[in-house]
């Protein structure tokens, strides 16, 4: 009988590749030290491809411990927090190493985010210096004295191009709004001018495996973003866990699609930290739009690829897919958002690749769970399997404790050592997620009889857009700042695209009168572009409890049946 299985019997194992073990015999290693490995193992391999400019371990060893040596000399010490603010670029790869390697504490910003969502993450994670682009400098030189960084550096995109680029690229980079002049001010420095003015030679800093290594935040504005503390055991842990999971590729022998954005927990360790674990090259792609993603993969030949839906139904629908040769990847993996069956075998038909689909979150470094890579069964809708050392269970919505029969929706719960170590400076948001060793997801999910999981609904309310999470809070708050709006309730909607775009439903004040563009025109600058609305809904009266709490289910439950998706 299915109902007689136990999740402590852990049913997946049966369904695990063969290769792939129960349990990881994990070597207490820091990133920093991975690295440093890396460089001995393979010194002259290319670690970083950036628009044909190489960069070997070797040479970003030295980048790294030059930097290392930059910052101790501006006073970060252990434990004090070093934001970066970039895409995918080398000084973003160098930096993050940089920071761990003195036991200080990265924290990763999204470019995209607004002055006032960047401003509460530099406050709330105590950041001293900033590590950006150009083309924010003068941004990030006016929202300083809001915060407590003292030093900014900043980089270009045109500091590493390979002969011609890199002549071509002064000429041409302002007027294609690919640099900017970056004006004076105290403590301001260019990054190409720190590695150079400092050697090699970094302070010795004992790091504890348990220390955190990050506050890697979840996305939002004041009351909604959280600060994830992982722990250096936590980033090395998973590498090693993604290693265990993919027995077929060895050390120094693939090539890394480096596409999803590192300031993402999921681009971090995935294309990121495990490429350094594993001694890959990793071609890093900074827009990971649909035509650099192309070029990318006809002139590098990347082997592995970690992409988000909206990657792979970009490439499937772009004219240049037909002249671009996919045949070099031999694996993906999907998460942040289910993959449509049909784009998963569109694109093992173009590529001959396999695609495998996950779950994580950034609570949890993020993997938690995959589909078996080769050997094993690929089960469509489904998240896969949990890895090795990872525990779950799915339980009772209302209680939280009792077990739910096999096949039937609960919370989904995650015990592993991939778990955060708690939120920074929120006890009661710890203690909410993290109850006795267990990681209360928010997530909906199922089990079925062979340990596979399966994702049916959102505890939570988050919408994933393009990849990214967007929580509707932080939408509805901005909407509450405009003095027209009486309430709004965001939504997400489904878009072939993007996985889900943003509807917001509104009521205006007595006697206001309003246009959607006026809407959407209001939240320019106090949200990030993916988080803008796509569509604005007026509307008389919004559905409520009756203690007058906006049911923000029942407006998505009718939006759905609206589009016949209910």
């Amino acid at each position: 009988m299915a109902n007689a299985i136990k999740y402590e019997d852990k049913p997946w194992l049966k369904s695990y590749e063969k290769g792939v073990p129960e349990f990881v015999d994990y070597e207490e290693v820091c990133m920093p030290d991975l690295l440093d490995r890396a460089a001995r193992d393979f010194p002259e391999l290319d670690a970083l491809v950036f628009q044909g400019y190489k960069l070997t371990y070797k040479g970003l060893k030295e980048m790294t411990d030059r930097f290392a040596h930059c910052l101790a000399d501006f006073g970060v010490k252990k434990g004090d927090a070093v934001a970066i603010l970039l895409p995918n670029l080398i000084p973003c790869v160098a930096a993050y190493f940089a920071i761990l390697k003195i036991g200080g504490i990265v924290v990763m910003n999204n470019p995209l985010y607004s002055d006032i969502e960047l401003e509460h993450q530099f406050n709330d994670s105590g950041s001293k210096v900033l590590i950006t682009l150009d083309l924010l400098g003068n941004r990030m030189i006016n929202l300083r004295p809001k915060t407590q960084i003292k030093q900014i550096i900043y980089t270009s995109i045109g500091d590493y191009l390979p002969f011609p680029k890199n002549l071509l690229f002064p000429l041409v980079a302002k007027k294609k709004k690919l640099a900017a002049d970056v004006k004076d001010a105290p403590d301001v420095y260019k990054w190409k001018s720190c590695i150079d003015k400092y050697t090699a030679t970094t302070p010795s800093v004992k790091i504890d495996f348990e220390d955190v290594a990050m506050y890697q935040y979840t996305g939002g504005t004041t009351g909604v973003s959280k600060g994830v503390m992982l722990t250096h055991a936590n980033l090395s842990k998973q590498v090693q866990h993604i290693a265990a999971w993919f027995p077929k590729f060895g050390r120094g022998e693939e090539r890394m699609l480096g596409a999803l954005p590192f300031f993402h927990v999921f681009g971090m360790s995935t294309a990121m930290n495990f490429s350094v674990y594993m001694g890959w090259t990793d071609i890093l792609v900074p827009k990971p739009q649909t035509e650099p993603l192309l070029e990318a993969i006809d002139k590098f030949k990347p082997t592995f690829a970690p992409l988000v839906p909206t990657m792979y139904i970009g490439m499937l629908n772009h004219p240049d897919i037909k002249k671009t040769d996919m045949k070099c990847i031999k694996g993906c993996f999907s998460g942040s958002a289910p993959l449509p069956v049909e784009v998963i075998h569109d694109f093992e038909k173009v590529t001959g690749a396999v695609i495998v689909e996950g779950f994580g979150m950034t609570e949890t470094t993020p993997v938690t769970h995959i589909n078996p890579f080769a050997g094993g069964a690929r089960k469509v809708g489904s998240i896969g399997l949990p890895i090795s050392d990872t525990l779950c269970r799915i339980v009772d919505l209302d209680d939280g404790v009792t077990d739910m029969p096999i096949g039937e929706p609960g919370e989904l719960i995650i015990k592993g050592p991939q778990v955060m170590k708690g939120y920074k400076d929120m006890p009661d948001e710890t203690a909410n997620t993290l109850r006795d060793g267990w990681c209360y997801t928010g997530d909906i999910a199922t089990m079925d009889d062979d340990g596979y999981f399966y994702i049916v609904d959102r505890k939570k309310d988050m919408i994933i857009s393009g990849g990214f999470n967007v929580y509707p809070r932080d939408i509805d708050e901005v909407f509450y700042e405009n003095p027209k709006v009486q309430e709004a309730c965001s939504i997400g909607i489904p878009d072939p695209k993007r996985g889900e775009n943003i509807k917001v439903f509104v009521v205006l004040k007595a006697g206001e009168s309003a246009t959607a563009e006026e809407m959407i025109e209001f939240c320019k600058g106090k949200l990030a572009t993916y988080k803008l609305p796509t569509e604005i809904e007026f509307r008389k009266e919004l559905p409520k409890t009756n203690i007058g709490k906006i049911l923000r289910k029942d407006l998505r439950k009718e939006e759905m049946e609206k589009r016949g998706k209910g």
